[in-house]
């Protein structure tokens, strides 16, 4: 068990920093997980991608919801053509006239 300095310092056992590659100078994170704290050691933070890499998830995310729409298309569903009301009427509904 490690405890609190009065500086906040923390001690990370040894056992523990050697199996999440937490060095002298690494940074770690902490993060507020309902009653309890979590600590995020720097081999499990995922970095930003890079311009290019968003893009290409982009496109294929894209593609995906395009082929996904194909699909739906051909089901015979059809809308109904009106919804019942007005947006004009949920905003008068409850006044009085």
């Amino acid at each position: 068990m490690s405890r609190v300095t009065s500086k906040l310092q923390v001690t990370v056992p040894k056992a523990l920093a050697e199996q999440y590659g937490i060095a002298p100078g690494s940074e770690i994170e902490w993060q507020p997980a309902g009653d309890s704290l979590r600590v995020v050691p720097p081999s499990a933070r995922t970095f930003p991608l890079d311009m290019g890499e968003r893009l290409r998830l982009f496109d294929a995310a894209t593609e995906r919801a395009r082929r996904r729409g194909r699909r739906r298309r051909g089901r015979g569903r059809t809308r109904p053509s009106g919804r019942g009301w007005t947006r004009e009427e949920i905003y008068d509904r409850g006044r009085p006239r």
